[in-house]
């Protein structure tokens, strides 16, 4: 961080540089996480500088944190809900140089997971992300402002793939033909999709819409579950969002980075401790459309981030960050190699579905 806008950013805190030790800490590719120790104090702080390109409205990030925080303060407030802490002058975040900055608090003997090693560490998260979409059951989500407009939103997606493909080279498009044939093909996703959409009992809940491994505190030495964090992206949305993103991030042992396809596979324990944590919370309040898409979600979240990848890479690779040119293209072949085996293994996980909601 530029020392002066260092010096800056911690005034509106009330600390100062000579007396905080700043570290950068994190993987996160979106905000700038900053670790601070001030000297005076036994308590540790994060500041995260927010990224305007991806949140064009941090206020609108601010508002959302503060009425969820104020709802579950009145109605849960044993809960831990990572909240910002005001600047002196009494502010949501602090604003400098068209900058946006945020202080929160450092939870002590906690840890983040960049990748799942265990079955129960996906139980774990699963469950918490549940716990804080349950919490929050009878929050008016109407009242929550979108953070990234059309975030989940598969047939804005799609419809950015079709343009794409119409403003795309011919050598491009031949690079990519086999994957444009399977995003034609798999488009009933989004058509089936379309025809729930009508139904009164599938409603906008508040979710998190971004539930990799790496947004959960877990316990430092148990890997129990303590909370969710990096709370951006909280907003109105379905909770196939949540639930199909776990999905997407935690049933294969490899990223989307892999290129050995034969390696993309479902890790069925996997699958069944994270329905089995995520269930454990939300089954009494899902209704009986949520239940009849549950293994659906992971289909949409697939086939959605398979289509912003192939539409990435058929724009010239403008969003992704890329290390050889066809990097976005390779990502997508590994997402519809995923939803691939979404199908194949689709009884038994099915049957998996089933028995947890039966018990």
């Amino acid at each position: 961080m530029e020392l002066n806008l260092a010096s800056e950013v911690l005034k509106t805190y009330g600390f100062t540089k000579e007396n905080t030790i700043i570290t950068q800490i994190g993987t996160g590719l979106i905000n700038r996480t900053y670790l601070l120790s001030p000297l005076a104090e036994q308590k540790k702080y994060i500041l995260q500088q927010i990224n305007t390109t991806v949140f064009k409205s941090p206020w609108a990030i601010a508002w959302n944190l503060k009425a969820i925080s104020d709802y579950l303060s009145q109605h849960f407030p044993d809960y831990l809900f990572i909240k910002p802490i005001p600047t002196i002058e009494g502010e949501e975040m602090a604003q400098l140089n068209e900058e946006f900055w945020r202080l929160l608090p450092f939870v002590p003997d906690t840890v983040s997971l960049d990748v799942l090693t265990d079955s129960r560490q996906a139980f774990e998260a699963a469950k918490q992300f549940g716990k804080l979409s349950r919490l929050l059951n009878n929050f008016d989500a109407s009242t929550l402002k979108p953070t990234i407009p059309g975030f989940h939103d598969l047939a804005w997606r799609y419809e950015q793939f079709i343009k794409a493909l119409s403003g795309s080279s011919e050598s491009i498009k031949a690079q990519a033909e086999a994957q444009i044939e399977d995003a034609l093909n798999h488009k009933h996703i989004l058509d089936y999709y379309i025809s729930y959409t009508h139904r009164s009992d599938f409603p906008d809940r508040v979710m998190h819409h971004d539930t990799k491994i790496s947004n959960v505190l877990l316990e430092e030495e148990t890997f129990d579950g303590i909370c969710v964090i990096d709370l951006d992206t909280i907003m109105p949305g379905k909770f196939i969002s949540d639930l199909g993103d776990m999905m997407r991030t935690y049933l294969c042992a490899f990223s989307e980075n892999e290129k050995e396809l034969n390696r993309i596979k479902i890790r069925i324990p996997y699958f069944e401790a994270m329905i089995k944590g995520y269930l454990s919370e939300m089954k009494a309040i899902l209704t009986e459309t949520e239940k009849e898409l549950i293994l659906f979600s992971g289909r949409y979240m697939i086939y959605m981030q398979a289509l912003r990848f192939l539409t990435d890479f058929l724009n010239g690779n403008p969003y992704y960050p890329i290390s050889y040119p066809i990097q976005n293209l390779d990502r997508a072949k590994n997402q519809f190699k995923l939803l691939n085996e979404i199908a194949v293994n689709e009884k038994e996980l099915q049957d998996i579905i089933e028995e947890n909601l039966m018990y």
